[in-house]
């Protein structure tokens, strides 16, 4: 990620750090109870969370488990954060760590699970953040990574790529599941589970999240408004005297994990062993006492089976 682009990056998300935190879409929602379903988080699990913005999935997590390290590029944001999990009380087993995602500053192995929400479409070389949370994660680590699924009709995607970055400049791509699942192949991590739901955005909050003047969002209102039919219908677009109220997309759940140490490996020759003692000594036998073999045969070879 180059520095302009984190300079970007930093006053976009610090000055609307505040209604990250205050936003119920990102607090609430179907994507963190799923993603508790695939990590089966414990309380000897050391957790990290990714650009975790206002800090709602390592507040969710923290209960579940023993640390949430909670990063994100923007100090402004995580300071936010902090106060965030501070304010709900009972929780003090969050640290927040300023970190790139795409540069880690953690050692490898680290951490047992990792999340990533609603994020990567900011990143500028997502392969290599895949990289970094492979780095990361322990041997059989358990990650979850959420965020907005490109529609697949060439149109749609037009439509969405635009919405997106008329609201906020630092939107750079989302993907499609098959581009997903090809990038997390590459990271060497093992893909387990994909899932796809329905998220209900309201446009006023998702509007403020972005910081958006007035003019701006009126913009934005009018491109939604004037869109083709299927766009509307992709997107469920609910307005009422020519306003937009809400609007509906789909996030793309990922659920993969980090290959498990091959133990097996080095077991295999002390479980060999005891196997061929018992071979030889019966080659031995009719040896040292040729007379006696026709006897031992019989009565050895049901014992042996």
């Amino acid at each position: 990620m180059t520095s302009k682009f984190k300079n970007r990056i930093r006053e976009q998300f610090g000055r609307t750090a505040s209604a990250f935190v205050e936003a119920t879409h990102f607090s609430e929602g179907e994507d963190l109870e799923e993603a508790v379903r695939l990590l089966k988080p414990s309380h000897d699990d050391n957790m990290l969370d990714v650009a975790c913005g206002g800090g709602h999935m390592a507040l969710f997590f923290a209960p579940m488990v023993r640390q949430v390290v909670a990063s994100d590029l923007t100090m402004q944001m995580l300071k936010k954060a902090q106060e965030h999990v501070a304010e709900k009380g009972r929780i003090d087993n969050v640290v927040f760590r300023e970190a790139d995602a795409e540069d880690l500053p953690f050692p490898a192995g680290s951490f047992t699970l990792l999340t990533c929400r609603i994020a990567p479409h900011h990143f500028q070389d997502v392969p290599q953040a895949l990289r970094e949370f492979h780095r990361v994660l322990r041997r059989g680590g358990r990650m979850v990574i959420i965020d907005t699924l490109m529609p697949a009709d060439p149109e749609i995607a037009e439509f969405f790529q635009t919405m997106e970055t008329m609201r906020n400049p630092t939107h750079l791509k989302a993907f499609n599941e098959d581009e997903w699942r090809k990038m997390i192949q590459d990271s060497e991590l093992i893909l387990h589970e994909t899932l796809i739901i329905s998220k209900n955005h309201d446009f006023q909050e998702w509007v403020k999240t972005a910081g958006l003047n007035r003019e701006k969002i009126q913009e934005l209102n009018k491109f939604f408004m004037d869109a083709p039919q299927k766009i509307h219908d992709y997107f469920k677009i609910e307005s009422f005297a020519g306003e937009v109220e809400s609007y509906t997309d789909k996030k793309l759940i990922i659920y993969a994990t980090r290959k498990e140490k091959e133990k097996h490996i080095h077991q295999k020759a002390p479980v060999e062993a005891p196997v061929e003692a018992p071979v030889e000594a019966p080659v031995e036998a009719p040896v040292e006492a040729p007379v006696e073999a026709p006897v031992e045969a019989p009565v050895e070879t049901p014992e042996d089976t």
